[in-house]
Parts: structure tokens; C-alpha cells; sequence
């Protein structure tokens, strides 16, 4: 009984998120010129949010997440383009066909060591891309899915260039399924994942149907992928092999990095910090962005997370701090 008291303790709202995530939704009103980067922004913050599940909570390392991303974004666009342009609708199925491939491709995760899941995950990855690449009469090919046109967002709020319906609608998401993934990983369910990751083994040895609980969250965090994948072609109106790329699945673990793993709010600060420097410096420096945000790295990972704002402390002898 007192443990559960204290999963739901941790599970309650604190008093600052309230007006934290209202002013998050305001953002697109208070910074209207900035609406497209809000929009990004939110639907990088999802896709951190799903890694997150995996690697944060349960100690699943993934190099093929975008193959979830993708798969998210390719089956939102065809829908739109060749079913009905709704958004919902069509971001239930990207969801759908998300779910159904991380069910699929769960059972590549429950064996070997972290090396070689790092492998068979980006394996998936490559494999999507290439016959997303090859069915070129249905996806585009190397083309991209062009000419994705949606509807009005409950049939009422259109989708405009300046990027506000579309910022709106990522920022709900990313609340909806963050208050979802909240509940998750603060209920009994989400305490056996975290006893998994510190100690395989002796999670096994207590009762825990270890390969059941990796096979469903790795489901969930797919079915996550998928929806930041399909919110992405649906707010863009293009679909293209990028979103299938190493690059991808490979920034959103520097997302993590920056952020913080194990911590939900982590790929939310590490999806701020990080785009707002993409986009800060690529605009200064367009061909050697991706070095200064290497070098950022460098040296939050040499003075920590806790210590990046105390430059006076870098020198200090303690460890790194991070989030838990």
C-alpha cells in the first residue's frame, strides 16, 4: 500500500506544470512569428519523449527509432493523400501502423546485449528506408511524399503557412500523450520497468515477466515515434526518406543526452535546447553549426548538466550532476 501511495504521489501534477504548459500553449499567440519553430520544437520533444520510454526507463538502447518516426509519417501522409485529409483520422493510423511494427519488431530487442541491439534496431531503420526508397509508385521514392494536403483541423481550424494551427496542434499532442506517459511510468507497470533496467536479473528472479514488459513498452514507444512522425508530415504536408535517416534516431539520443534521461521533461528541455541552438547557429554558421553544438556537448558531459550554468564550479572537483 505505501508503495503505491508513492507512485501516486509521483504521479500528481506540481504546481508549476500548470502554468508552465499553458504558457506553452500560449506560445503560439505570444510568439506568433515564431510559430514554425514551436511546431518543430513540440514534435522533436514527442519524438524524445517515446526514446525516452525505452532507454530512460527501462535501459533499452536504440539506434533505429526513427524507423517508428517514420513509418508514423509515411502512413499519415498516404492516408491524407489517397483515404481522407482529416488530421485525426489520420494520425490514429499512423499511430496504428507505428504500433503494429514495434509489436513486430519487439522481439529484436529481447535477446543479445546492448551492442547488438544497437545493431538489429538500426538494422530496421535501414531496412524501412530502402523499401521506402524501392516502392517508389507509393511513397515517392527518393522524391518524397509530395502534395500531402490537409484537412481543417476539426473541421474548422485550417492549416496556414504561418505555422500556428500547426504549432497548436503538435503542443496538444505532445501534452496528451505526455500526461499518458506520465500515468505510465508512475504506476505499478512503470516500477517494474525501472527494476528491469537497474538489474535485469534479479527482476527476473522476483517474478517480473521481463520479455512481456519490453516487448509492450517497446510497443509504446513506437506507437509515440508514430505519432511525432505523423504530426510531422501532417504539419509539413511532406513525407520524404530523411525521415528514416541515422541522423535522426541519432539526434534524439542527443536530445536525451542534453535533457536528461529517466526524467519525462528531459526530452522536452533537451528538444528545446537543442533546436533553438540548431537553429541559432546554423543561421550564423550554416556549414559548421553541427560543431558547436559537438562542442557543447563535449562540455556538458566533462562539467554535467547540474554544473553547465555555474562556469565558477566546472573546475571544482564532484561529479557530474544529471537528472533522475
Amino acid at each position: 500500500m505505501g508503495t503505491q501511495k508513492l507512485l501516486q504521489n509521483q504521479g500528481r501534477w506540481k504546481l508549476w506544470e500548470i502554468p508552465l504548459w499553458l504558457l506553452a500553449l500560449a506560445s503560439p499567440l505570444l510568439l506568433g512569428s515564431h510559430a514554425l519553430i514551436i511546431n518543430e520544437i513540440a514534435i522533436v520533444a514527442l519524438f524524445a519523449l517515446s526514446l525516452d520510454l525505452i532507454l530512460g526507463f527501462t535501459g533499452i538502447v536504440s539506434l533505429g527509432h526513427a524507423a517508428f518516426f517514420g513509418m508514423g509519417a509515411y502512413s499519415a501522409a498516404l492516408f491524407a493523400k489517397l483515404v481522407m485529409p482529416d488530421p485525426l483520422l489520420g494520425l490514429a493510423f499512423g499511430i496504428l501502423t507505428a504500433t503494429l511494427l514495434g509489436a513486430l519488431c519487439s522481439a529484436t530487442i529481447l535477446r543479445g546485449t546492448d551492442l547488438t541491439r544497437l545493431m538489429v534496431t538500426m538494422g530496421v531503420g535501414l531496412i524501412l528506408m530502402e523499401l521506402a526508397n524501392k516502392l517508389d509508385w507509393l511513397t515517392g521514392g527518393a522524391d518524397g511524399l509530395q502534395g500531402v494536403v490537409m484537412g481543417p483541423l476539426l473541421g474548422q481550424f485550417e492549416f496556414d503557412l504561418y505555422g500556428r494551427t500547426s504549432a497548436w496542434y503538435s503542443l496538444t499532442v505532445l501534452l496528451l500523450v505526455f500526461a499518458l506517459a506520465r500515468r505510465l511510468v508512475n504506476s505499478p507497470f512503470g516500477a517494474t520497468l525501472k527494476a528491469i533496467r537497474d538489474n535485469r536479473l534479479r527482476a527476473m528472479a522476483i517474478g517480473i515477466p521481463v520479455n512481456s514488459r519490453l516487448a509492450l513498452i517497446y510497443t509504446v514507444a513506437a506507437a509515440v515515434a508514430g505519432a511525432a512522425g505523423a504530426v510531422m508530415a501532417q504539419t509539413t504536408g511532406f513525407a520524404s526518406l530523411d525521415l528514416f535517416e541515422f541522423h535522426r534516431s541519432a539526434d534524439v539520443m542527443l536530445i536525451l543526452v542534453v535533457g536528461g534521461v529517466g526524467w519525462l521533461y528531459g526530452g522536452i528541455t533537451g528538444a528545446i535546447v537543442f533546436k533553438l541552438m540548431q537553429d541559432a547557429l546554423s543561421s550564423i554558421t550554416p556549414q559548421y553549426w553541427t560543431f558547436w553544438i559537438g562542442l557543447f556537448l563535449v562540455v556538458l558531459v566533462l562539467v554535467g548538466r547540474d554544473r553547465l550554468l555555474r562556469p565558477w564550479r566546472w573546475f571544482k572537483p564532484g561529479q557530474s550532476g544529471s537528472h533522475s
